[in-house]
């Protein structure tokens, strides 16, 4: 009688499985703020963030240089070391620009790239695959996809996301397209690690065989959006549900308040005293009345936790 064959562990996440998406301090004069990105980061690896994704739409990337972009990097790089993995995002409009930055960042020491879909321009699908393929053969680093087709006006279509997964160097995903459906198929096709972008989602993606999250909200509460997985890989279901649901208060007033989520979390980050500074125009503050809404959601959250 033959033995039954064990199936094998599956690959460990590319990154992590707990992600920053990571704010770009600025000083109070709008100028890059080195240091602060340096103590937000540290903060963010010691509070159990596997990964830190840079210059991302959390991290203002369209009103940063590449100067700007490749300084923080090498910045963040030489805060935290190898205990995180520095995920850069390199993705704009242009396909011949976001090359430049791929291998900018490689330089300055990116342990992986984040690309975005070009925008504005909603290039049809064999263009966006093309795009892709090109930025994953102009660098050495592994890449993830960053679909996010409410800011883009352009979706990565499954059977694009299937057939650039064959490609060595394209190993992962923020899914930000609010699609379980298309996220599920492409997931039950290829072997690319999901990270949601969403963070309403995180237990929800985890549990249908995503591999963790790429979470804006972590900038402020790191510790507890992991808390969701961990308990989750325990087996503790119950317990990561109720760890999901205490984070939605804060988690709504964050990223579906009307404001920008950028704007609400250096709002939040400011008031807690810590590294995050303005924005930079055409984003605006936040206002004390929403600064407010979430302080008290904040306090109510580590109440509960």
């Amino acid at each position: 009688m033959t033995s039954p064959t064990a199936s094998p562990s599956p690959a460990p996440p590319p990154f992590g499985r707990a992600l920053c998406a990571m704010v770009t301090p600025f000083t109070d004069d709008g100028l890059l703020d080195l240091d602060g990105a340096q103590l937000l980061a540290e903060r963010l690896v010691a509070d159990g963030c596997d990964g830190i994704v840079l210059s991302g739409t959390t991290g203002e990337s369209p009103t940063t240089s590449d100067g700007e972009k490749a300084a923080l990097v090498r910045a963040v790089a030489e805060a935290v070391g190898d205990r995180a993995a520095i995920v850069a995002g390199v993705g704009s409009f242009a396909t011949r620009h976001t090359l430049e930055m791929a291998q900018q960042a490689e330089k300055a020491g990116a342990d992986a790239l984040l690309v975005v879909t070009p925008y504005y321009s909603k290039p049809p699908q064999d263009a966006v695959e093309a795009h892709f393929l090109e930025v994953a053969d102009a660098s050495g680093l592994p890449l993830a996809l960053y679909d996010i087709p409410g800011r883009t006006g352009t979706r990565i279509e499954p059977e694009t996301m299937m057939r650039l997964a064959e490609h060595p160097r394209i190993v992962a995903v923020k899914d930000c397209a609010y699609d379980l459906m298309g996220t599920q198929k492409v997931l039950s096709q290829t072997d690319l690690a999901y990270y949601t972008g969403c963070d309403e989602l995180i237990l929800a993606l985890y549990a249908v065989g995503g591999v963790g999250y790429i979470s804006t909200v972590s900038n402020v509460v790191p510790r507890h959006l992991r808390s969701v997985i961990d308990a989750f890989d325990a087996g503790d279901t119950a317990g990561a549900r109720r760890l999901q649901h205490q984070a939605m208060e804060l988690i709504e007033l964050t990223m579906d308040s009307g404001l920008p989520g950028t704007v609400t979390t250096k709002a939040l980050l400011g008031a807690l005293g810590l590294p995050g500074g303005p924005v930079r125009a055409p984003l605006r503050p936040a206002g004390r009345e929403a600064t407010d809404r979430l302080l008290a959601a904040y306090e109510a959250l580590r109440q509960a936790a």
